[in-house]
């Protein structure tokens, strides 16, 4: 695949990779109506890219997200209820995309991550922040509440850890994330690369197939009750091992080789 560039968004691509750059940095990459739309093309392009394994998901710049673009909120007072109301939903559905995307996904995170950059984190499968992180559920600060990422954030971090970071707005570091479960590693700023290519090389000997089937499941079980999802189990892995992927990973495992979706070294130029 090839690189694509919008206005606020691009996708680098490096092998297995897609780098999914948020390119606003002279707005600390805030999430306008612009970049809510084109982080859904983005998401389309990588749900449909077969050679993509695994995505980064980080911020140009100084910052990976201050949240929201400030003065486009403002201008929405002077909006109806209705279009707000769409608004409110559309990004509330690039949340959901994000969320369901059948790749794992992982967040690359540095400066600041504010109001919806930390809806966006919530939706990834594994968060990596550097040390110098500022963390936040800014908006009752602006008289208003975390209602569209509040799903996803609750579900990560718990209503015990809630009520506190949404009601103050108070900012926390990169340790506190990493307690309340905002985060899964933090690392020193210098080594920030280097732990992000750690977990993306931790993802790469995993079926794509099995990764998909896993995020469907592990939505499924957020989704409905206990009875419901332990009926459901059975028919997903019996449908894995018939699968040429399942079939193909348990002969590789019997083989002593690696399985056919694991990366292989470039061979060197003569």
């Amino acid at each position: 695949m090839h690189d694509h560039t919008w206005g606020t968004v691009a996708i680098v691509a490096a092998g297995p990779i897609r780098r999914l750059r948020l390119t606003r940095p002279a707005e600390r990459n805030a999430i306008s109506g612009q970049m809510i739309e084109e982080l859904m093309l983005a998401f389309t392009t990588l749900a449909v890219d077969a050679d993509c394994r695994v995505v980064v998901l980080e911020g140009e710049g100084k910052s990976f997200c201050a949240g929201a673009d400030i003065a486009e909120m403002r201008a929405s007072g002077g909006k109806t209820f209705e279009q707000n109301l769409h608004d409110a939903e559309r990004l509330a559905e690039m949340f959901r995309t994000l969320d369901t995307l059948p790749r794992p996904v992982i967040g690359r995170v540095h400066g600041h991550c504010l109001g919806g950059g930390v809806g966006l984190i919530a939706c990834c499968d594994a968060v990596v922040a550097s040390d110098d992180t500022a963390f936040a559920f800014s908006e009752t600060r602006l008289g208003i509440v975390p209602a569209v990422i509040s799903p996803f954030a609750l579900r990560r971090i718990g209503a015990t850890h809630a009520r506190r970071y949404f009601l103050s707005g108070e900012r926390f570091d990169a340790h506190e994330a990493r307690r309340i479960g905002l985060i899964s590693e933090r690392c020193a700023d210098v080594d920030l690369d280097a732990v992000v290519t750690r977990v993306v090389d931790e993802m790469l000997p995993a079926g794509p197939e099995a990764i998909a089937r896993i995020k469907g499941m592990i939505h499924k079980f957020t989704a409905t009750d206990f009875e419901s999802y332990r009926q459901f189990t059975p028919s997903q892995i019996a449908q894995a091992r018939q699968g040429d992927e399942g079939q193909a990973g348990l002969a590789a495992f019997t083989g002593k080789v690696p399985p056919p979706w694991v990366p292989r070294p470039e061979p060197l130029d003569p």
